[in-house]
């Protein structure tokens, strides 16, 4: 049976975890209404039914973050949202126990604010923000009970400042610097002194993510890829600067957590898209996988990158999505004598059958160096004869990877008879550094030669219309898509473009300041490189483009202005090409809003039938 677009819209997803302080509560971000906010469940309920959660949250725009406090004694809930899409994320204060909520940004509607860590007795919080400058990022410490926010460090460069955790006796901040897409900095402030010092050698370029003190303050755990080509847990001595790597697999570990009592890190492993959850024991140095949910293969924390512990330390929640699932939580016992996993949440499939869900294959394909990309393909169950339209989906990022998540417009397409190709071409993580650095700056176009030769793989395959093939992308894979379409047109009958980059160099000087330095790391500068991203933008090339195209862009996106498909879409129509062209003036970068999914994925689905169907 076909459903409408509609019920595959109207899959939920349940993520973002958190357990409060006495262990009986578990929050969580979910889409239930359409609208992400905070639910929450009681946990002695699990031990009879999945219990219907509680809506917490009733923001005019997604929740993006939520966080309970650690007082025992208080039931107090951090969450974030912006408005409209601006990803200036303002912070509030839930009182769950008197339902009072505070505005703790009230003033600097304008500023992007990055929470961090409470302090261990809940009277202080972290956060850095860009109100100073919108370029910079400084540290703050707040008291969310009505004291004064204070500037910790004002911070004189560019680069984004996110992870701040406290030390144990409270007397010094760590934190990260994403200065640059692949170059981050370790820092460590004596809050006594003021003095910063950087943690990570200077000359060794390297990316770090989550970070941890042990209970003592005398180490730091990092989950980095300092020396090394994939993402791992390593230990830095504080005292003599020394690293050692500690659980370092041939794949990147994408996530990682430390207990509160110190004696668990818990991890996940990217093995070949597919995550895989383990806990280490620091005390005797064992390691155990968790028990797995029952559809494979799967990620987990897809929405949130996060993995919870309960502050006993004897539980961990978690968020999984597998191909054929959608994203829901999980909690894993850790006590040796149990070591079960219980499903928390039971988000609605659209009341499509599970049993009707397709999962992809992974395969490689060859490409034009001799390597093999590696891709996860949908064919439509049921046509043993004639072949079938495709769309290819190209992720974003580029610093991106193309997972077995629970994708509604992948099954939309495939329950309609199309095959779906989402490849991971040269660029994108999870594959090791020297991997995703193949497409930098001057190698760009390279990557977009492996989408070409998805496209010649594609015309191999018996049951696959060469003829009917189209490429759909979003942000940076919009620009892949443009891209495919000018370079190799002869190669795709249509393309879907949603708030995508048409031309490096207006993308790069209209880019919200704060991302300038960021992405040129990864396309190229301005001032060295202007000339070669002139050269590769598909709006200088876009008298190449002659099949139909739709591009779908939100107002107020402060990563990929709308410019950059007005510019576009003006160009195309003056050559009287296609170009179907949905703006939304309520959102950001990508569509957040069910009201606005439902125009655009319908639209998306009108548009490819239109020009896919003979």
């Amino acid at each position: 049976m076909k459903y409408s677009i509609d019920r595959y819209i109207n899959c939920r997803a349940a993520y973002f975890p958190t357990l409060s302080a006495d262990g009986r509560c578990l929050a969580f971000i979910s889409d239930i209404t359409g609208r992400a906010q905070v639910w929450s469940i009681d946990l002695d309920d699990l031990k009879h039914a999945i219990p219907w959660p509680r809506q917490l949250t009733f923001a005019p725009d997604q929740v993006m973050y939520a966080q309970f406090s650690p007082e025992p004694d208080r039931k107090r809930l951090l969450y974030t949202h912006d408005i409209g899409g601006s990803e200036n994320a303002q912070l509030f204060m839930l009182n769950l126990d008197e339902a009072k909520e505070t505005c703790l940004s009230e003033g600097f509607g304008e500023a992007m604010h990055i929470p961090g860590e409470w302090s261990v007795d809940g009277k202080q919080l972290l956060f850095t923000a860009n109100r100073r400058d919108k370029s910079q990022f400084d540290l703050y410490r707040l008291n969310p009970d009505g004291g004064e926010t204070e500037m910790i460090w004002q911070h004189q460069e560019a680069g984004f400042l996110y992870g701040m955790i406290w030390s144990p006796n409270g007397e010094r901040v760590a934190l990260i610097r994403a200065a640059q897409s692949a170059k981050h900095d370790l820092f460590e402030v004596n809050l006594e002194t003021g003095i910063v010092r950087q943690l990570n050698p200077v000359d060794h370029p390297a990316r770090f993510a989550t970070i941890s003190y042990s209970r003592d303050g005398r180490y730091l755990f990092a989950h980095t890829d300092l020396d090394s080509d994939f993402l791992h847990v390593a230990k830095l001595d504080l005292a003599t600067g020394s690293w050692e790597k500690l659980v370092h697999p041939n794949w990147d570990i994408e996530l990682f957590a430390h207990s509160a009592n110190g004696r668990y890190l818990a991890y996940v492993i990217n093995q070949d898209g597919d995550s895989r959850l383990e806990v280490i024991d620091l005390a005797t140095g064992t390691a155990r996988p968790a028990p797995e949910p029952k559809t494979r293969p799967g990620t987990i924390g897809w929405f949130d990158h996060l993995l919870a512990f309960s502050p006993d330390s004897r539980f961990l929640a978690f968020s999984y999505a597998s191909a054929t699932r959608t994203s829901d939580v999980y909690l894993w016992d850790l006590d040796l004598h149990k070591d079960n996993l219980t499903l928390c949440t039971s988000s609605s499939h659209g009341g499509i059958p599970l049993s009707s869900f397709v999962a992809p294959a992974l395969i490689h394909y060859p490409t034009f160096d001799g390597r093999q990309i590696p891709a996860w393909f949908y064919m439509p169950l049921g046509k043993d004869t004639g072949t079938a339209p495709v769309v290819v989906m190209v992720h974003g990022g580029p610093e991106s990877q193309y997972r077995p998540y629970f994708n509604f417009l992948a099954h939309y397409l495939v329950h309609q008879g199309y095959a779906v190709l989402a490849p991971n071409v040269r660029g994108s993580t999870g594959y090791g550094n020297a991997y995703s650095h193949l497409d930098d700056v001057e190698k760009r176009m390279d990557s977009v030669a492996d989408l070409a030769y998805a496209a010649h793989w594609l015309r191999s395959q018996p049951r696959i219309d060469a003829h009917r093939i189209a490429i759909y992308g979003g942000s940076y894979g919009g620009f892949m898509v443009l891209s495919a379409l000018t370079t190799y047109p002869e190669l795709w009958a249509a393309g879907v473009n949603i708030v995508g980059i048409s031309n490096f160099v207006t993308f790069l000087e209209n880019t919200s300041s704060y991302r300038r330095a960021h992405r040129e790391s990864e396309y190229g500068s301005l001032a060295h490189h202007r000339d070669f991203l002139e050269s590769i933008s598909p709006l200088n090339q876009a008298q190449k483009i002659s099949v139909p195209l739709m591009v779908i862009h939100g107002a107020n996106d402060p990563r990929v202005p709308l410019s950059e498909a007005e510019q576009l879409v003006d160009v195309l129509r003056k050559r009287d090409v296609t170009a179907e062209f949905l703006v939304f003036e309520d959102e950001g970068h990508g569509i957040a809003k069910l009201k606005n999914k439902l125009v655009a994925y319908t639209a998306v689905g009108n548009f490819l039938n239109r020009v896919l169907r003979p």
